[in-house]
């Protein structure tokens, strides 16, 4: 379920009652944990976190007119979602993440291809998605997504 919304808070004003809560704590947790450099924006209809064309002029490969996106959070129509392109592109980063989840009481990690899966939201850990958050700086993106387009 993407979103038309032009603004961030015009996302959050949109959501359904039920996930209101749970999407503005997700967003809380990441504009707070997130490393200078990284700017909040609409992308691919999602709240989007993203290296500004300012701070990364290529943008992302598959689309250049696009700033290069690194986490997105959304309400799709059973879960509420987190993207983390940096998990897929870091061993090391997923290893942390998985170990992290394991050892909170979130239930069993919903993972797919591209995102985390939250269906109770109630169970969302945050603490453990502030501390991914602060892992990796705009620079250590930057230079992991480059690695990654190499291969």
């Amino acid at each position: 379920m993407t979103s038309d919304a032009k603004t961030p808070q015009e996302y959050l004003d949109q959501l359904p009652e039920d996930r209101k809560a749970a999407i503005q704590k997700l967003r809380q947790v990441i504009t707070e944990h997130l490393p200078d450099g990284f700017e909040e924006t609409m992308n691919y209809g999602m709240l989007g976190y993203v290296v500004p064309h300012s701070r990364y002029p290529a943008g992302y490969h598959c689309n250049p007119k696009l700033p290069l996106p690194f986490i997105s959070i959304a309400s799709q129509k059973n879960f509420v979602a987190l993207y983390h392109m940096g998990l897929y592109a870091d061993a090391a980063l997923m290893e942390y993440f998985k170990a992290g989840y394991a050892a909170s009481d979130a239930g069993k990690l919903d993972m797919g291809k591209s995102c985390i899966r939250f269906k109770k939201l109630d169970r969302i850990p945050y603490k453990l998605i502030g501390e991914l958050c602060e892992k990796m700086s705009v620079a250590d993106w930057i230079q992991t997504y480059e690695s990654a387009l190499k291969r």
